[in-house]
């Protein structure tokens, strides 16, 4: 299984020069490929292969003297990267959508270079970890969490964000396969998603969402006083920066949110169940999309996915479609409007929280769709709690789980 970890540099004011001097020149590499790429097919009709560009960086050393200066892997991978970007514009192609040639790439569009099977090494100098680059030097790293040692590196990417830091992304490769689905599992959990809630399971517990009101009052502050400045100037470059730093602060805050919550399912439990969510289509959709995309509903599965490989526990995504008009009781469907929140069956008289029942659904279509069934056949109304424990965002974010110290007694596991 594949896996990235990222980590902030610490490079001097030398090193900084030297290493926006590197990116720049991948930079004009790219444009090079590209311009050399259309040319190509103007005069044989077809596009080359990525061999084939590849080949000619040796010649192309010989009158362009700042190639020498990088890395070969690294110009390597930025022809890869070419090509990259034209399968992704095939595949939109042939999904239907309108797509045009490759653009032209200036100084804040190209951001990265990679290092790819050679060229880096961590080491230790001076007491302090520094990442080693091939024609670049030794430069200072936080290496805040250690690669785990059964842990294969195969690449790390170094990228200057908007704000002016550089961060280190080394790409490991571990040999662990996908875990099998239990066939008595003892911890399983449904989550339901939400954005008055941002999660509520079947244990009957309830995380608020994380408050970011105040964060993205101060970014549209900064984007009034950024539309004040003159573009191009240094007052400009400067509110720019405070700009992408207030996204920058969003963007962690919300990421933070989201690892601690998914570490946290995937350790605790065996079976995972959530909604397969399109958030693509939600997002399309001109009510409430703002709230859609700031809970980031693809990010959190995406993360529990990862993390439940990493951790052994089976995840499973299921069919969102039905599941809060269905009974977790009788599975009698009910047409509720959003503003309607608690569940109420006509037919079985079965009451609950409408992300309560929403969450059960999910639990029962997952043990469905992996074969496993209840070890006890508990009926739902009596296996739900009576009571949800809320837990706030801001736990989480400080305790790194949303777990109280005691659980209600009403909130019995599935077998």
């Amino acid at each position: 299984m594949y896996y990235a970890y990222k980590y902030r540099l610490n490079p001097s004011d030398a090193h900084r020069e030297e290493l926006d001097r590197h990116r720049d020149i991948c930079r004009q590499l790219y444009n090079h490929t590209r311009y050399r790429l259309s040319e190509y097919q103007d005069e044989h009709g077809e596009l080359p292969s990525m061999t084939t560009l590849r080949s000619n960086l040796p010649d192309l050393k010989t009158w362009w003297d700042d190639l020498s200066d990088v890395y070969s892997k690294v110009l390597q991978t930025v022809v890869e990267r070419l090509f990259d970007n034209l399968k992704g514009l095939s595949a939109l192609k042939q999904n239907g959508y309108g797509v045009g040639q490759l653009k032209w790439k200036p100084p804040r569009e190209f951001r990265s270079f990679t290092y790819s099977q050679s060229g880096f090494k961590l080491d230790k100098k001076g007491g302090q970890t520094v990442l080693s680059l091939s024609k670049l030097g030794d430069i200072p790293i936080r290496l805040h969490r250690a690669i785990p040692d059964d842990a294969t590196v195969k690449q790390v990417t170094v990228k200057k964000e908007p704000t002016g830091e550089w961060f280190a992304t080394f790409g490991v490769e571990m040999d662990r396969e996908p875990p099998e689905p239990p066939e008595n599992p003892e911890r399983c959990v449904g989550i339901d998603v939400g954005i008055l809630k941002y999660a509520h399971d079947t244990d009957g517990f309830a995380v608020g969402s994380l408050d970011l009101s105040g964060e993205r009052e101060r970014l549209e502050c900064e984007q009034r006083s950024l539309s004040q400045k003159q573009r191009g100037s240094n007052n400009y470059e400067k509110q720019r920066r405070r700009v992408a730093e207030c996204h920058a602060d969003l963007k962690r805050k919300r990421r933070d949110f989201l690892h601690r919550l998914s570490a946290y399912y995937a350790r605790e439990y065996d079976l995972v169940a959530v909604e397969d969510l399109d958030v693509k289509g939600m997002m399309e959709s001109p009510s409430n999309s703002r709230n859609t995309a700031s809970s980031a509903w693809r990010t959190f599965i995406s993360m529990l996915e990862y993390k439940c490989g990493r951790e052994g526990t089976h995840f499973v995504a299921v069919n969102p479609r039905g599941m809060t008009k269905e009974c977790a009781s009788c599975g009698v469907g009910t047409v509720k409007p959003l503003w309607v929140r608690e569940h109420s069956c006509p037919a079985c008289g079965f009451e609950a929280d409408r992300d309560a029942n929403a969450a059960w659904n999910v639990l029962s279509r997952g043990l469905e769709d992996v074969g496993v069934g209840h070890s006890e056949q508990t009926s739902v109304e009596t296996a739900l709690p009576t009571g949800t424990d809320s837990v706030p965002a801001q736990r989480v974010v400080e305790a790194g789980s949303p777990a109280l110290k005691e659980r209600p007694k009403g909130a019995n596991r599935v077998g």
